[in-house]
């Protein structure tokens, strides 16, 4: 089994604003690539000012071809100094490098020129383990002192949470952090007995905890 083989493209009106599961990009079992929409989610997000991605305006459609090569353009260049650093900030394997979706699913394909994200939907695989980004932190008002670096975090399962059956709540010495953003908390939900380890990977902080990212392993 593949770490993951769908990849969830979230868009938000901006920080703080709601995520929408707008559409997936798919890698199939014949190895192609397909992307479409969710027609319903993007209803909604226009709502709040969304413009379906340029290369891919028409919602009813189903697209494939090169998809992944347009989606890949929002990767680091390969040539840039400080791609080793970047390699290592997402702990990128080595051998998957040249693997666009891959590091697609990985990186989250975050730009600073728009509010996509690129969410992979992990499988419970040998050795799994990825970043993901805490979400809600703005509704905290967390004290810049309280998370550190290496912190081990602690998390409760939400099944009947209204706004998501698949939410994850963070919790450091049992007080609320934040979620764990939507798609990746689906991987939480698939386990019986064991349970993830959530540690601290970086913390952004300006006066308030501006933002903190969480090394999930198996």
């Amino acid at each position: 089994m593949k770490e993951f083989d769908k990849i969830y493209i979230s868009w938000r009106k901006g920080q703080g604003s709601r995520r929408h599961i707008v559409g997936v990009l798919e890698h199939t079992i014949d190895e192609r690539y397909l992307f479409s929409y969710d027609k319903l989610a993007v209803e909604k997000a226009k709502e709040e000012g969304f413009s379906p991605y340029t290369e891919f305006p028409n919602i009813e459609t189903q697209y494939n071809g090169n998809v992944l090569d347009i989606f890949s353009q929002r990767l680091i260049k390969s040539e840039r100094p400080d791609i080793q650093s970047f390699f290592d900030f997402w702990e990128i394997d080595s051998q998957f490098k040249e693997d666009k979706f891959y590091l697609l699913g990985h990186t989250q394909g975050l730009l600073p020129t728009d509010n996509f994200e690129f969410l992979a939907d992990y499988n419970l695989v040998d050795g799994i383990h990825f970043l993901t980004e805490i979400a809600s932190l703005s509704k905290q008002n967390l004290h810049p002192d309280l998370i550190k670096v290496g912190d081990v975090l602690s998390y409760e399962l939400e099944p009947k949470n209204e706004q998501d059956n698949f939410a994850v709540r963070v919790l450091k010495d049992g007080k609320e952090i934040g979620y764990i953003k939507k798609i990746h908390s689906r991987i939480f939900h698939k386990l019986t007995n064991n349970r993830l380890k959530l540690i601290v990977k970086a913390v952004d902080k300006n006066g308030t905890i501006k933002r903190i990212f969480l090394k999930v392993s198996y």
